[in-house]
């Protein structure tokens, strides 16, 4: 079989991540990098080591685009170059995965979808927390109706905070797209997934309390928000709701989802015990189910998934799976961040139609 020729755009940190995940595949080979900076750049040929032979390394990625040397490229740029890149990358017919979110904004998204559906290759969202083992069980679960109809559906995320990234972008909402879009937009997928619903309305309090409120850059104070609470109303009855710190370390674990149905309970917990805990109304039992993970080559920042990703995406480039991930997918889990950002600095209620769809 042809080995699918990879480029990397934007070698940071999850650009070197893609790497290692990459490095294991017999089926791929990496040919080519895209990075304006020469810190990142060293990262990736450090990354990659021995197979760093041979790989062409870019400045621009137009350059990258066009030189033949790849059929599938990896955007890993930071999240207000992604609009731009996306631009260049779907004017051709180079397949594309791009890590979260797709875009800052809903009007950008909308564009990106618009480009994508005009082309035959492959064009793929890194939503990556549909693929760690608890997680896709879970949603496995859900589909068997194991709890009979859905109608709640509750994520926490208590973690650390954000990680210094390259140049400090990172540190501001006009770079991200405010955390709830750059941090939650993975879980604001895996509730549209799981609801299979669209959201209709979006109720949030969020501040910045306690991170980064001494950090200054250019004389500039960083305003990135560090904890939320959202609730989101969906079109079939179903309600979801976030409950996200990023300064609270000290816990069990980093993120618990619970599913209620009308008949029963879903618990599961990164990194969690590998089990996946069912509850029934019936007779108020509560059953273990060993999560079996995927075999993968890499385990990485998230738990194997993103490898399992990068397999799914693979596959669909070579017409062995669908595309799982679309761009209307990347859309919605931006809308519903969008919409909690507005409704934080408006204090209201946010429908979504307020973004005309």
């Amino acid at each position: 079989m042809t080995a699918v020729r990879f480029g990397v755009v934007g070698t940071g940190m999850m650009g070197c991540e893609h790497l290692r995940n990459l490095l294991p595949m017999t089926d791929v080979v990496v040919t080519a990098v895209s990075d304006p900076n020469d810190e990142p750049l060293r990262w990736a040929e450090l990354t990659l080591g021995d197979s760093w032979n041979g790989v062409v390394a870019f400045r621009d990625h137009r350059e990258l685009f066009a030189s033949g040397l790849v059929d599938a490229v990896v955007v890993a740029s930071p999240n207000h170059t992604h609009r731009a890149v996306l631009d260049d990358v779907l004017a051709t017919d180079v397949h594309v995965l791009v890590e979260k979110p797709m875009c800052t904004t809903v009007d950008d998204c909308k564009t990106v979808v618009a480009g994508a559906e005009s082309r035959g290759a492959v064009t793929w969202v890194g939503l990556e927390y549909r693929y760690m083992p608890p997680i896709a069980r879970l949603l496995e679960s859900l589909r068997a109706g194991d709890i009979g109809n859905l109608k709640m559906l509750a994520i926490r995320e208590h973690r650390f905070p954000f990680l210094v990234k390259v140049d400090n972008w990172n540190r501001f909402t006009r770079n991200t797209g405010g955390t709830l879009v750059e941090k939650c937009c993975h879980f604001f997928d895996l509730m549209n997934l799981a609801i299979g619903s669209r959201p209709a309305r979006v109720y949030a309090s969020g501040g910045q309390d306690v991170n980064h409120l001494d950090e200054v850059y250019g004389g500039e104070r960083s305003d990135i928000l560090d904890n939320a609470y959202v609730v989101i109303d969906y079109d079939n009855g179903v309600r979801a709701m976030l409950d996200l710190s990023m300064f609270a370390e000290g816990g069990r674990n980093e993120q618990e989802i619970v599913a209620v149905g009308d008949s029963g309970k879903l618990e599961a917990a990164v990194p969690g015990d590998g089990n996946l805990h069912l509850g029934r109304r019936a007779d108020r039992s509560v059953t273990t189910i060993p999560v079996t993970a995927e075999e993968v080559g890499h385990v990485g920042f998230h738990h194997g998934a993103s490898y399992v990703e990068l397999r799914r995406f693979i596959d669909a480039i070579r017409g062995d799976g669908p595309v799982e991930v679309d761009t209307t997918a990347g859309l919605w889990s931006v809308v519903v961040g969008a919409a909690a950002h507005r409704s934080i600095d408006e204090r209201r209620p946010v429908d979504v139609s307020e973004y005309g769809l």
